[in-house]
């Protein structure tokens, strides 16, 4: 619930740092305890639910944001549930899976905001800051575009990769209702996340306020 309040907030670097840091850190330390011991059935359902409520929180509520930290905000939510069911799963080929997600979630959130913060001095904020950036700023926007594509689970890029992984790894252990939950809400999320490419490739410039001739 905190999440995006912070993300909005905090600078840029230190808005990366959070996103990435604390999930790297937890899931290490989580995947070390599950090699070196086990968990109940009981305790795997309770995983399995907090996945799927993850994603879904994060799919729908990224539909609904304005602002772009705060949608990276909710999709981060979402991620820590794709992620998640690598760990849920309880076998090597999750454990590996949710290794692979890590990698890749960490990359693509390490140049999202890179891009967002290179852009600091055309002060965007909204989505809508975002229109025409492919004419003022080619490069940059075609980054971001592949990067949120990528974010959404476009094949064949590196999300895509990374949600398969994790998936694949749901249905070997028997998680038959996860892994279409996943599917499901990666498909709203890619209407979200693809937001900001379609802003930033086909949106109008924001309107510049002039002071009044005199």
């Amino acid at each position: 619930m905190w999440a995006p309040d912070i993300y909005e907030g905090s600078p840029t670097p230190v808005t990366a740092f959070l996103s990435i840091a604390p999930k790297i850190s937890i899931f290490a330390n989580i995947s070390r305890v599950s090699i070196y011991g086990s968990y109940g059935a009981t305790l795997q359902q309770i995983f399995f639910f907090c996945s799927i409520a993850s994603m879904i929180l994060g799919a729908l509520a990224a539909m609904a944001q304005t602002k772009v930290k705060r949608l990276l905000a909710h999709s981060s939510i979402g991620h820590v549930g794709y992620i998640r069911t690598g760990f849920s799963c309880g076998t090597i080929e999750g454990i590996q899976s949710l290794l692979i997600g890590i990698f890749i979630y960490a990359s693509m959130t390490i140049d999202a905001f890179a891009i967002v913060s290179a852009l600091r001095q055309t002060r965007v904020k909204y989505i809508a800051d975002l229109g025409a950036l492919a004419k003022t700023n080619p490069i940059s926007a075609i980054t971001f575009s592949i990067t949120m594509f990528s974010y959404a689970g476009i094949p064949p890029l590196a999300g895509f990769c990374s949600k398969f992984y994790l998936f694949f790894a749901a249905l070997g252990c028997g998680a038959y209702f996860l892994a279409p939950v996943g599917v499901v809400t990666s498909v709203i999320g890619r209407w979200a996340a693809g937001r900001l490419p379609r802003v930033s490739q086909f949106g109008r410039p924001k309107a510049v306020l002039r002071a009044p001739d005199t």
